[in-house]
């Protein structure tokens, strides 16, 4: 099952139509959730039960546009509606313990002027149970290729397994992508890049056990010079889906998503993928 969670806004009808296509390529149902508080699910004589029923019926009007999205980009798809009650954050992370993906927009109805992704977004990328695509805006014409950014990490294994899979779903080519800087010691640079020809050996290295498993999917090996939010955007910027892992090398024990994929969630200039350790 794939579960797309959307509150109304323009991100959220856009998120309902690249989960229904996600699920058509896995022939998975898709579930639509919208959030309310608990008490306006509560029926029969509660207090401010004339509130509460006008705040069901404005939820479910949301739910049925984002449906009618959904079948409208993808006919074939089983779709149905769910209210879950509670916090958008917490009711999302709840539902995404029973899903294969769980799919939000990047910024919904509340968002904060200035800000490039919302609380929801944010915290659902952070505390998911499941993988998460955070949908910033879909090309208007597909582009036939998914980017993956790894760093050796096993978590990057994972995102590298899941961009795979995908690329071959889609008949899309496979960019995995791995920032590099040159080991700098004070005065002066090192004479040649033979440690970065180590790194695009041993990133060609790691993709070889994927190859087996998807042999159908034509995949290039990149090792690019920069920081790696920079040339992640740079890489994505001709994408149909960016895949990350949610943590990788250098984090501190402890957080729950990595420091790029914290910046990639504002910066990612299409889909992202948050590939779960």
């Amino acid at each position: 099952m794939i579960i797309v969670g959307v509150d109304g806004s323009r991100t959220g009808l856009e998120a309902a139509g690249w989960a229904a296509t996600e699920a058509a390529l896995r022939r998975r149902p898709l579930t639509v959730a919208h959030a309310v508080p608990k008490w306006v699910c509560e029926e029969g004589p509660v207090r401010y039960a004339e509130v509460a029923r006008w705040m069901r019926d404005g939820a479910n009007s949301i739910l049925i546009s984002a449906q009618d999205r959904a079948r409208r980009e993808c006919p074939q798809v089983d779709v149905e509606g769910v209210l879950l009650p509670g916090d958008p954050r917490s009711a999302l992370v709840k539902a995404s313990e029973a899903a294969e993906l769980l799919v939000v927009g990047s910024r919904g109805i509340g968002g904060v002027r200035g800000l490039l992704v919302g609380s929801v977004a944010y915290g659902v990328a952070t505390h998911a149970r499941t993988n998460v695509v955070l949908v910033h805006g879909r090309p208007a014409v597909p582009r036939g290729e998914i980017v993956a950014g790894t760093d050796g990490s096993p978590c990057a294994t994972r995102a590298l397994e899941f961009a795979f899979a995908e690329a071959e779903l889609r008949g899309a080519r496979l960019r995995a992508v791995q920032a590099w800087a040159w080991p700098h010691v004070s005065g002066f640079e090192p004479a040649d890049r033979e440690s970065e020809q180590d790194v695009l050996r041993t990133l060609k290295t790691s993709l070889t056990e994927h190859r087996e498993r998807h042999p159908e999917v034509d995949v290039v090996a990149e090792v690019v010079h920069g920081h790696p939010v920079e040339v992640l955007k740079e890489a994505g910027s001709e994408a149909d889906l960016l895949v990350v892992g949610s943590r990788g090398h250098g984090q501190l024990a402890g957080m729950l998503i990595g420091s790029i994929s914290q910046a990639m969630l504002h910066h990612a200039p299409c889909p992202l993928a948050v590939v779960r350790a």
